[in-house]
């Protein structure tokens, strides 16, 4: 069981709570430097030619994919174990491990003096920066200045102690990192496994021995021979519908299905007059068509309300399962068959499937019967995997969870670690 230190006194911040007795308390200045990146001309960005430079978006990924053509000061490379922040968005804090970069806008390096540590600032700093997102939680964007980050409170201890707590973690976050990777890999490979089950049945139907013949479509290949290729416009009837008044329930498209819009905050874009949007009745297909990438498609279970910029389109063949062309269509989001058929921008999110070309592409038709069938098959087995995600995504969330609280219970003081070895028992 790990234990705390002798004796404790009041930090006199509310959020560490008591420290140590033999620990102070100063602020983040004392210890570190901030170095914010450059606003280098975007218009030299290039996807191949030039020095990779690190936006903000690659401090989450770790990847970096963008390249600067133009001339620049050695003092905003970036080099692997630099201690790097996300000034935007979650403000995300990494060690970073990847190639010499250069320090974009709104990223920033953090260079410790003799005094830390900076590995124990790795550690702590996600944890008063989760202070300052939580107090800017209700703002559209959040944003965090050097100012923010100096100021902000960090326990004074000596670097010996601030090491062994650094080493600490290290061994201890190792070794959950390892589970956690190994319960990633497990749900990554249902979700790889309910697919194949949705594509195979939906595209080759339940018959293994049933006689194939070409479909005349690439990505559908071949198709059972008593199955119909049908055009989506002789499927679906595209609705526009604007609703002309307010009280709907407004409903977003998501990568989890439709859901009701919560008005009551104002996170993210907010329109105030929603009788300009259209109306979904029950049972309406509602698709983002503007994004292929992050977009999806569902049916609604209730009447309400959605932007006019999504397609909302609904069953005209009355030999049609909903739930079978759901899946088709879900399969050709997961599977990029609607990217290959959209046009845009991609690099911007702006890749869209225009409704000529959504209404001539090409889905396979079986019998009434036969997506039935398909749809009851695809629903029994896809419920096991359903649940087995279910519990190891909640396990994971949990040792995600323990990890976090360990780091926060560590750097805080909650439990003394000077005396521990890798193979010792606290």
């Amino acid at each position: 069981m790990m234990k705390g230190y002798e004796s404790y006194r009041e930090s006199g911040v509310e959020w560490i709570g008591k420290i140590p007795q033999h620990w102070g308390l100063t602020k983040v200045k004392h210890l570190a430097e901030v170095l914010n990146g450059f606003a280098f001309k975007s218009q030299l960005f290039d996807n191949e030619v030039g020095f990779p430079i690190l936006r903000i978006r690659d401090i989450t990924s770790g990847i970096v994919n963008t390249y600067y053509k133009g001339e620049y000061s050695e003092q905003y490379l970036v080099n692997p174990d630099d201690l790097l922040i996300g000034m935007d968005g979650d403000f995300n804090v990494r060690w970073w491990d990847s190639v010499q970069a250069l320090l974009n806008q709104r990223c920033c390096r953090i260079i410790e003096n003799e005094k830390a540590d900076r590995r124990y600032l790795y550690y702590y700093l996600p944890i008063v920066l989760q202070r300052i997102n939580d107090l800017t939680y209700f703002t559209t964007v959040k944003h965090l200045s050097s100012g923010d980050i100096y100021n902000s409170l960090i326990p004074l201890i000596e670097l010996k102690e601030q090491i062994k707590i650094a080493q600490f973690l290290d061994h201890q976050t190792g070794l959950i990192d390892a589970i956690i990777k190994k319960k990633e890999q497990i749900i990554a490979k249902l979700k790889e496994q309910r697919q194949a089950i949705i594509n195979e049945a939906v595209t080759k139907g339940l018959d293994p021995n049933a006689k194939m013949k070409d479909s005349g479509v690439k990505w559908l290949g071949e198709i059972p021979e008593a199955w119909e290729p049908k055009r989506l416009k002789f499927i679906f009837s595209i609705e526009k519908r604007i609703s002309g008044e307010l009280g709907y329930d407004v409903l977003s498209v998501t990568q989890y299905g439709l859901k009701v819009k919560d008005l009551t905050n104002y996170k993210g874009q907010f329109s105030m007059n929603y009788s300009k949007y259209q109306i979904v009745n029950e049972g309406d297909f509602v698709m983002n068509h503007m994004d292929l990438l992050t977009g999806y498609v569902d049916i609604s279970k209730q009447l309400g309300v959605t932007s006019p910029d999504y397609r909302v389109f609904e069953l005209i063949d009355k030999n049609c399962n909903p739930k079978y062309f759901l899946y088709l269509c879900q399969m050709c989001y997961k599977e990029k068959i609607f990217y290959a058929h959209g046009q845009g921008v991609s690099q911007l999110g702006r890749w869209r499937l225009q409704a000529k070309e959504f209404k001539n592409m090409t889905f396979p038709f079986p019998s009434y019967e036969e997506q039935s069938e398909i749809v009851k098959y695809i629903d029994s087995k896809i419920e096991l995997i359903d649940k087995l995600l279910t519990e190891t995504n909640k396990s994971l969330l949990k040792l995600k969870s323990y990890r976090q609280s360990l780091i926060s219970e560590v750097v805080t003081g909650k439990i003394d670690v000077r005396e521990w070895e890798p193979n010792s028992i606290l």
